[in-house]
């Protein structure tokens, strides 16, 4: 192996999707993957254990999301580079992907050229974010919502009601439909479900 060989790791739940990655990325003679884990509670165990240069990290996976795994990443290992790669062309995480850490943010649905060109930049040392998804999070603006609300409406993503996120959170019923209502008008939202959708839309959750 040359001493030159970028040394990547993969984190992506779809098999299918981290094979057409992996088999890509080992066409680059630059790079070398040394290993590919299918969920986000693996990836910090990878990086311990086989200390890659760049991390490509799927936003949304079991165990942990992209945005969680690569706050852990770049707390204990910052010499390892994260990129995330989501599937929604509209998905708004900029600013919690840039706020975790992360040096690059890019759509799956990129060039195969552009992602290599992507993880070559990042590890010199410069952040890459594709331009539609800046441009959409400067039109979304900063995240509007409280640690509070967004726990909150991660629980009711979960399927959870109002009296068990109340149990959960060790608050009054009132006080968690209070905290929905205040997130509904931030969001627009005529319910819940919407509410959810809506700042998942805009990456504030």
């Amino acid at each position: 192996m040359s001493g030159q060989q970028l040394r990547l790791l993969i984190a992506e739940d779809v098999e299918l999707v981290a094979e057409a990655f992996e088999a890509l990325l080992s066409t680059e003679p630059a790079f070398l993957v040394v290993a590919r884990v299918g969920r986000g509670d693996q990836v910090l165990p990878a990086v311990e254990k086989h200390r890659p240069d760049v991390a490509l990290l799927d936003v949304d996976m079991p165990g942990a999301t992209g945005i969680e795994a690569a706050r852990l990443v770049t707390e204990a290992r910052p010499e390892c580079k994260v990129i995330l790669l989501t599937a929604l062309p509209g998905s708004g995480h900029v600013h919690r992907a840039l706020t975790a850490g992360a040096s690059g943010y890019l759509v799956k649905a990129t060039t195969g050229a552009r992602l290599i060109d992507a993880i070559k930049t990042v590890a010199a040392g410069t952040i890459v974010i594709d331009p539609q998804l800046a441009a959409d999070a400067l039109r979304s603006g900063p995240n509007a919502l409280s640690e509070r609300e967004q726990q909150i409406l991660r629980l009711v993503d979960r399927g959870l009601t109002t009296r068990a996120i109340a149990a959960e959170l060790f608050l009054s019923h009132g006080t968690v439909r209070n905290y929905l209502s205040t997130v509904m008008t931030k969001l627009d939202a005529r319910s819940r479900v919407e509410a959810v959708r809506a700042a998942h839309h805009r990456g504030w959750l």
